[in-house]
């Protein structure tokens, strides 16, 4: 079974095959996804890399987090399940789950 990495501290002038290459030495490389910024397209020096098991990925991250990429040192972890899209704060709001804000109901 194949498991996501987060990479974190990528110099700007490392490339996806950079990243490939480095993430090799810890075995198949399934996909890379560097970050970008969604308005500017610019490149937010983090990324995702799938390696192709789970034995791999620990792998990588024992031997390449704080190791030198590109003159920076990266590091690396198992990547979290992203969060769902929409309504960050949806307890706060009456008639949506979450308590209600300001008076309190009198006591009967």
């Amino acid at each position: 079974m194949s498991k996501d990495l987060y990479v974190r501290h990528i110099s700007a002038e490392a490339t996806e095959e950079d990243l490939r290459k480095l993430f090799a030495v810890s075995g198949k490389v399934t996909y890379v996804h560097m970050v970008k910024d969604a308005k500017s397209g610019e490149f937010v020096g983090c990324a995702f890399v799938k390696m192709s098991s789970e034995a791999e990925a620990k792998d990588a991250i024992v031997t390449l987090d704080g190791a030198l990429l590109v003159n920076r040192t990266i590091m690396v972890s198992e990547a979290r399940p992203q969060k769902p899209k929409g309504r960050q704060n949806q307890g706060s709001f009456p008639g949506k789950g979450g308590p209600r804000r300001g008076k309190r109901p009198s006591p009967p």
